[in-house]
């Protein structure tokens, strides 16, 4: 039908050029390599938590007797 508007030809190449800009952005990617990503806070293993928790440092917040 020739009564169509040129809006759906519009909205496809629209589309095509969303689907090559990804394509593109994934090959970027692709070459960049894989990059170290933290999952999350670097958390201490059992052993470094007890010997921070037991190790020999003044206690600052106990108040000292002046007499």
């Amino acid at each position: 039908m020739a009564g169509r508007s040129h809006s759906t030809f519009k909205k496809r190449q629209k589309e095509l050029a969303r689907v090559e800009k990804q394509r593109d952005k994934a090959e970027k990617r692709q070459q960049a390599g894989p990059k170290d990503k933290p999952g999350g806070p670097e958390m201490m293993t059992l052993e470094e938590a007890t010997a921070l928790r037991f190790q020999d440092t003044p206690i600052e917040d106990t108040p000292v007797d002046a007499a």
